[in-house]
């Protein structure tokens, strides 16, 4: 069963250039090559929640935690709290639509 990995952030407002850099070069290219497919990116403009969600699927569970387990995903992972702030991330079953 398809899962989606759902990654939440807030963008550190001294970083914005370097984060978008990082996200477009390393982070989404990265992901693929370990085997997750993007599937959705979302900003918020309103409200208090996370400033950036991002869903991203993998083929089933086991695949997901592998891959989070893996020193490349980690290591992206840690690139990337260089960037950001209140970083969150679950695994859900995948669905069509909007998931938080």
């Amino acid at each position: 069963m398809p899962v989606k990995l759902i990654m939440t952030w807030n963008i550190s407002p001294e970083r914005e250039q370097e984060y978008f850099e990082f996200v477009l070069s390393e982070l989404i290219p990265g992901a693929q090559r370990l085997g997750l497919e993007p599937a959705e990116a979302w900003a918020t403009i309103y409200g208090e929640y996370p400033q950036i969600q991002v869903g991203l699927l993998a083929p089933d569970t086991r695949n997901a935690r592998r891959i989070l387990e893996s020193p490349d995903w980690l290591h992206l992972q840690e690139k990337l709290f260089t960037f950001v702030t209140n970083f969150s991330c679950k695994v859900i079953p995948a669905r069509g639509g909007f998931q938080f």
